[in-house]
């Protein structure tokens, strides 16, 4: 079982650091280098290799100067998106060992073209496809892509512990809440992460199940969901539900 810590950085982002024996990690998505050396240099860790989701900038921006203060680590990352450093491409169905524990990448364009994710040992490191009530915005791909891209990530065990790359959570319930405000389980969430917020405790890692049952990106195949959004869909499959309730929340 490998031991996860959160790195916050920016206003809202979160550099997972995953610690395996002998002083020795792996860090996923670091958008800035300074927290991560900080952190590293206060437990005493050797950074053994480097995670990447996707390009964009706050999850790569920090690789080239952690690279240059450990020389020796691998940058794995998508293949298909411009990574900088990077030395080990993987896509949609390779393996990745970290330390113990044998880890599959997920190909899930949406967000970007070539957006992957990692998962092994009962976590998922998704980036900035699946967030806690909500999902990515599709900057590169297309609503079909990410709509089958979420449906992947469902398909996994409800125990897999989610580590999504931002704090979104207390805003993606506000649409949430709209989108489906009848939900028992999103009003009873939403006073739980009122309360975590309010203390300063993070709301991430979620799991596949809670997300399941109060993320509406997931719930697209419910008749809720599916009236919510009845005035701006053009049919009720579930694609065009999430196709209207993805445009929907990019005008919230």
């Amino acid at each position: 079982m490998l031991t996860i810590k959160s790195i916050p950085a920016f206003n809202d982002n979160y550099i997972w650091l995953v610690q395996g024996p002998d002083n020795r990690c792996v860090v996923v998505d670091p958008g800035d280098a300074t927290p991560v050396l900080d952190c590293l240099n206060t437990s005493n860790l050797t950074l053994e290799a480097i995670l990447i989701t996707h390009h964009h900038h706050d999850h790569v921006g920090g690789i080239s100067e952690l690279k240059r203060a450990f020389p020796a680590c691998k940058i794995v990352g998508p293949g298909s998106e411009a990574i900088p450093g990077l030395t080990q491409s993987v896509e949609d169905g390779d393996q990745v060992d970290i330390f113990d524990e044998r880890f599959m990448v997920l190909g899930l364009p949406g967000h970007t073209s070539g957006h992957i994710a990692y998962v092994g040992d009962g976590k998922l490191f998704c980036g900035d496809t699946l967030f806690s009530a909500g999902c990515g915005r599709l900057f590169e791909g297309t609503a079909a892509q990410m709509y089958s891209s979420l449906q992947k990530l469902t398909a996994l065990p409800d125990e897999t512990e989610v580590f999504c790359a931002h704090e979104y959570t207390s805003s993606n319930l506000a649409f949430a809440l709209v989108a489906e405000q009848d939900n028992p389980h999103l009003q009873r969430y939403r006073e739980e992460v009122s309360q975590r917020r309010a203390r300063g405790i993070s709301t991430i890692p979620t799991t596949l199940g809670l997300e399941k049952r109060v993320n509406p990106f997931l719930r697209c195949d419910q008749p809720s969901i599916k009236k919510a959004v009845s005035d701006k869909a053009v049919n009720d499959s579930d694609l065009e539900t999430f196709a209207a309730l993805r445009r929907w929340k990019d005008n919230f």
